[in-house]
């Protein structure tokens, strides 16, 4: 199965329109024509089935035939990740989590992140790409990128858990600690990890100090980790 999105569609409407960009991939390079029937998700949990009726490449439009929703997850997986020094690294990062299973992402600055500005719209077309291709029906929710010290004023319910590489302080392994069927919020921190002062601020402000394993990871490799860490807790 090949799975679309469209985020304007919901069940209650009879017909939809591709943009044109969409448009020109499904009839130009899919080579898909007039009665086609074609996958599509809005990314909240619904999946189409949905049958062209005009295969302009301009402008596809198409007929609702059938609709399912999802039923959310028992789970809840937000990770607050601080953005990597090269892009690219962390765009694999949410590539390979959304394939995991994640809900929500905060790219988070910290005192070592040499990188303090990111720019959501590519990082938005990669989770949309990843979500296509792993075949979910939920996006995962991108926030905008926010200091810790702010973040971690925050209320954040459920489990909160700050993953450091500090020698000297106190650190459960993550795996033991993680409840199935809960809401999860894990930090993972830029090349150099956390100060050591804002791991004492995580620390007051009720966070739960973890290690990943004995290996020293780079960011987005610890992110990945714990995402199926979770996903695995949740199976």
């Amino acid at each position: 199965m090949q799975l679309f999105y469209n985020p304007e569609i919901d069940e209650n409407q009879k017909n939809i329109e591709f943009p044109r960009d969409e448009s020109k991939h499904i009839i130009k390079v899919l080579r898909k024509n007039t009665g086609d029937v074609l996958e599509v998700t809005n990314g909240r949990g619904f999946l189409f089935s949905v049958k062209i009726t005009d295969a302009n490449p301009n402008r596809c439009k198409a007929e609702i035939i059938a609709s399912e929703k999802e039923e959310p997850d028992s789970w809840h997986l937000h990770m607050v990740v601080a953005p990597t020094k090269m892009n690219d690294r962390y765009e694999w990062f949410l590539e390979k989590a959304t394939e995991i299973g994640l809900h929500r992402i905060t790219p988070v600055i910290c005192d070592h992140s040499e990188r303090k500005h990111v720019k959501l719209n590519r990082f938005e077309r990669v989770l949309q790409s990843a979500m296509k291709q792993s075949l979910h029906v939920r996006l995962p929710q991108l926030n905008e990128a926010e200091n810790l010290e702010d973040f971690l004023k925050r209320e954040i319910p459920g489990q909160k858990f700050i993953a450091h590489c500090e020698e000297g302080m106190e650190r459960f392994q993550l795996k033991d600690k993680i409840l199935a069927s809960s809401e999860v919020t894990i930090l993972i921190g830029p090349e150099g990890d956390f100060s050591p002062d804002e791991i004492k601020l995580a620390l007051k402000n009720g966070w739960q100090p973890v290690s990943l394993g004995n290996s020293r990871l780079r960011t987005e490799t610890a992110a990945i980790v714990a995402c199926h860490t979770v996903a695995l807790a949740n199976l």
